[in-house]
C-alpha cells in the first residue's frame, strides 16, 4: 500500500455523515434557535468544515452559522451572551471564541452568531469573545476559498492529526496555514503534501501572520497564544520526523 492509498484509507474511516448532521441540527437545534431569534432571523444552517468539504466525523468544528438580520437589537456582545444563555438552557454549552459549543445528538456543532451589515446581503459582524471586540467577515467567500482550492485531502489529514496529537487548533486557522503552507505545489501528491504542510507548520507556525481572506484585518492567528503556536510548531516536527504516516495518523 502506497502512502497516498494509506492516507485516504484513513480519510475514508473518518468521512462525516453530513446528512445525518443536518437532520440533527434540524430536528433539535434549529426550531429551539428559531424561537429565540423570531423575526430577526435571516438563516441557521450549517457552514464550517461541513459546506468546505473538511470535516472528519468526530472532530469537533461543525459551524451551525446563525445569521441575525441587520436589525437585530442590542450590542453584538448582547446577541452572543443571549445564545449561550439559551444553549446552556436546553444543552450546556462552552464559550469559545466567535461561537458556543454544544454536544447534542452525539455531534458536536458551533453556534456561531452574526449579524447582517446593512445592505451587505454575505458580510457579518462577529463577537470575539476572547479579545472582547467585533470584527466582520463573509461566510460564504471563506467557504469557498477552502472548498474551491483543491486542498481538502490534506486538510483533513492534518486536522485527524490535530485531533490525534490533541492541539489548540482551531479549524479555520488550520485551513489557511494549509493552503498557504501548499501554495504552488502539485495537486493530488497527497502524502507529499502532508509532509511539505508538516515541515511549514514546524518552521514558520510560532512567528506567521495568517489573515481573514474575507477580511484582511482580521489577523486569524491573532487568536493564538505564543505557548499555543509553539505546540503546534513542535508537534508538527515531531510528526514530520517520523519514518511512516501510520505513526502520527490513523
Amino acid at each position: 500500500m502506497t502512502a497516498d492509498q494509506y492516507l485516504r484509507n484513513v480519510l475514508a474511516q473518518h468521512q462525516v455523515n453530513a446528512a445525518s448532521a443536518r437532520s440533527v441540527a434540524g430536528e433539535q437545534i434549529v426550531p429551539i434557535v428559531q424561537q429565540w431569534a423570531g423575526q430577526y432571523l435571516n438563516s441557521i444552517d450549517l457552514s464550517g468544515s461541513i459546506a468546505k468539504g473538511t470535516a472528519n466525523a468526530g472532530a469537533n468544528d461543525m459551524d451551525l452559522f446563525v445569521a441575525m438580520s441587520s436589525a437585530t437589537p442590542g450590542t453584538l456582545r448582547d446577541i452572543y451572551e443571549s445564545l449561550h444563555a439559551l444553549a446552556a438552557k436546553h444543552w450546556g454549552a462552552r464559550r469559545q471564541n466567535v461561537s458556543i459549543g454544544v454536544q447534542v445528538g452525539g455531534y458536536h456543532f458551533d453556534l456561531v452568531p452574526g449579524r447582517m451589515q446593512p445592505g451587505h446581503q454575505n458580510w457579518f459582524s462577529l463577537w470575539r469573545n476572547k479579545a472582547e471586540t467585533w470584527t466582520q467577515t463573509n461566510i460564504t467567500l471563506q467557504i469557498q476559498t477552502v472548498a474551491q482550492s483543491g486542498r481538502t485531502e490534506e486538510i483533513r489529514v492534518l486536522k485527524r492529526w490535530r485531533t490525534l496529537a490533541g492541539l489548540d487548533f482551531p479549524s479555520f486557522i488550520l485551513e489557511l496555514a494549509v493552503l498557504e503552507a501548499l501554495n504552488g505545489r502539485r495537486l493530488g501528491d497527497l502524502a507529499v503534501n502532508v509532509s511539505a504542510a508538516l515541515e511549514w507548520l514546524r518552521d514558520n507556525m510560532r512567528t506567521v501572520r495568517l489573515v481573514d481572506p474575507a477580511n484582511t484585518n482580521n489577523v486569524v492567528t491573532d487568536d493564538l497564544t505564543a505557548a499555543e503556536r509553539a505546540a503546534i510548531a513542535t508537534a508538527a516536527g515531531v510528526a514530520r520526523a517520523q519514518p511512516n504516516y501510520t505513526n502520527f495518523v490513523w
